[in-house]
């Protein structure tokens, strides 16, 4: 992704998309950002018509996209993801000198039994696989999870449960990512830390959070932010 100046750069992100990006055009950071971020669940159920729809809703306005499925996106979007060459599942990719990104979409399994669920075992094989490849290619990493770590304030459901993944949870206090994204728990909106990790959930986009990325300089930052 390209900078706006020399060593300046900044980011939207965001997720739970659910089919609607009508916020977009609100961001008032939108103007000044490299490109946009996607933690997960672009549709509502939905497959490559609907995923499509959404990264045609981007693209007028940041042409400079990383995205994964979340638990709610069938099998066939993360193919179109590649297809589009912006998939970070299970993958990393060079965010700026010195800073990559590393994907892990989906969640673990739910009540609901959604589209795009995944073992604990899978996700400890996909970090460990995605990190091997971001830290071959730059030395701080972000972590993009769309099913938050276990334990912390990003994953707890309206009764108060936390849901998020064991997984997620142990990576992040292993590896120690430079900044964790996540989503999935839309009422779980909040910033917390594993161990010096800051970890975001910026709810779903349709009640209007988001986050913006900055990295300036060598410092990376992360805010929580709405609409």
């Amino acid at each position: 992704m390209s900078a706006r100046g020399k060593d300046e750069f900044m980011w939207i992100a965001l997720g739970d998309i659910h089919d609607d990006m009508g916020n977009l055009p609100r961001i008032p950071e939108l103007p000044q950002a490299d490109g946009l971020i996607v933690t997960g669940d672009l549709t509502n159920v939905g497959g490559i018509a609907e995923a499509r729809r959404v990264l045609d809703a981007i693209r007028p306005h940041l042409p400079l996209v990383a995205a994964q499925i979340g638990n709610m996106d069938k099998a066939e979007v993360a193919d179109l993801l590649n297809r589009e060459g912006v998939n970070i599942h299970a993958d990393a990719c060079l965010l700026a000198p010195g800073l990559a990104l590393m994907g892990a979409g989906g969640s673990t399994p739910t009540p609901f039994n959604t589209p795009s669920e995944f073992s604990e075992a899978e996700y400890a094989v996909w970090l460990e696989n995605a990190w091997e490849k971001a830290r071959s290619i730059a030395e701080r990493v972000i972590l993009v999870s769309h099913t938050p770590p276990k334990n912390t304030l990003c994953d707890r459901t309206g009764s108060g449960m936390h849901v998020g993944s064991e997984a997620v949870r142990a990576f992040t206090e292993k590896r120690r990512p430079a900044l964790c994204l996540c989503g999935h728990i839309h009422e779980s909106r909040a910033a917390d830390t594993i161990g010096e990790t800051p970890v975001l959930n910026p709810g779903n986009f349709v009640a209007g959070g988001y986050i913006v990325v900055r990295y300036a300089q060598g410092r990376l930052s992360a805010d929580l932010c709405i609409l």
